[in-house]
């Protein structure tokens, strides 16, 4: 656990995680407010599996961790899992464009440092969520566009 370098806490969500998810991996980080000096965040950095058991994992962790938001940018799919299984875990959970994260001043190019600022951008309320449908809908597209295969 390390502490962060700012001395202020003017952010719009207390506690926040970002995930900077890449094909079989997420960099995750974590900032919560000090427990015992005002103003001060602690964040904690860490990589996440893309499976199952480890995304559940990761949810358990956030929860008991009293975040109020996840964001997550993800090139292609690979977010789905996570949104997914984080949402199901009653987590706040908000997709962002990679592009609209790159035409922020001080974006980083490696994993680490990106997980770190995009968590910085959410919890000051920078970063403005992509649409994801609601589940029902979800659920309803994936019922429509399945297919079966007559032998």
């Amino acid at each position: 656990m390390e502490e962060s370098r700012e001395d202020h806490d003017d952010g719009t969500v207390a506690r926040v995680a970002a995930i900077d998810i890449a094909k079989a991996s997420g960099m995750v980080c974590l900032r919560v407010p000090h427990d015992t000096i005002e103003g001060r965040r602690v964040q904690q950095v860490w990589t996440v599996a893309s499976t199952t058991n480890a995304i559940l994992e990761l949810g358990d962790r956030l929860v008991c961790q009293g975040v109020e938001r996840v964001v997550m940018e993800a090139t292609g799919s690979y977010w789905r899992p996570f949104f997914y299984l984080l949402e199901a875990r009653g987590l706040d959970c908000r997709l962002v464009n990679a592009r609209d994260v790159k035409n922020v001043p001080g974006r980083p190019k490696t994993d680490k440092p990106d997980a770190v600022r995009l968590a910085e951008l959410a919890e000051r309320g920078m970063v403005r969520a992509q649409f994801v449908p609601p589940k029902a809908v979800r659920q309803l597209r994936d019922l429509t566009r399945t297919r079966t295969v007559f032998t």
